[in-house]
């Protein structure tokens, strides 16, 4: 256990002593919630749901579609 907590205090004293890692940090963060979360409400509809009712349906769709 004790690595564990040597491990784990190199990255928080490492991440404490940052000054342009966490801008850059931050510009990741914001880019990754852009592309998962707005991304996925606008434009990634869900196509099964909407056009279909059943599971059963859109088990044969998306098997017609690989097969196909």
């Amino acid at each position: 256990m004790i690595w564990l907590k040597k491990i784990l205090n190199f990255y928080f004293e490492g991440f404490k002593n940052m000054t342009v890692g966490r801008t850059l940090w931050t510009i990741i963060l914001i880019k990754l919630f852009i592309l998962f979360v707005i991304f996925r409400i606008f434009f990634f509809k869900d196509y099964l749901k909407t056009n279909f009712k059943t599971d059963k349906e859109r088990s044969n769709h998306v098997i017609e579609q690989l097969t196909h």
